[in-house]
């Protein structure tokens, strides 16, 4: 009986010993997988820095381009909003409320057909479209400069 009990005990040993070492490697592989999506959110979180950087670098040239009139006030709105809109984490930007004129403009031209597709409109067509870019364009331009000025000036306090 002695012998019977000893062996059991011994039995019971070994399995708590292998339960023990399961644990401990359990731990373990948490240990390491939280070490591994900490580093992964770490690393996006670079990735989305980074994007933004050239994000902004970019608004930043358009948006000089649109203060020294180097290009049509409906081209800077739909290139702005474009860029603005995939900014993400604190750069984020609610495009219709921050800059309302840009907004108001993107929304007049961004179905006008643009480039090759353009092209293939009858000049009658084109023109209609031009009259009502421009007539946008000219009510507008004020308020899209003065949204420009705060895009540059809150680049540079940043």
């Amino acid at each position: 009986m002695t012998l019977w009990l000893g062996l059991a005990g011994l039995i019971i040993a070994g399995l708590a010993s292998y339960a023990g070492y399961l644990l401990l490697k359990l731990y373990q592989q948490t240990q390491r997988h939280k070490a591994f999506i900490a580093r992964a959110e770490r690393l996006q979180e670079e990735g989305i820095k980074q994007r933004n950087a050239n994000i902004m670098e970019s608004v930043l040239i358009i948006a000089q381009a649109g203060k020294q009139d180097e290009c049509d006030m409906s081209e800077i709105s739909i290139r702005l909003y474009k860029l603005m809109e995939v900014l993400q984490g604190e750069l984020q930007v609610d495009f219709a409320a921050q800059y309302p004129a840009m907004y108001e403009l993107y929304q007049v031209v961004k179905d006008m057909p643009r480039g090759d597709s353009r092209r293939t409109l009858e000049k009658k067509e084109r023109m209609k479209l031009d009259m009502i870019r421009m007539k946008a364009e000219a009510r507008l331009v004020d308020d899209i400069k003065v949204e420009l000025d705060r895009i540059l000036a809150a680049n540079v306090t940043a």
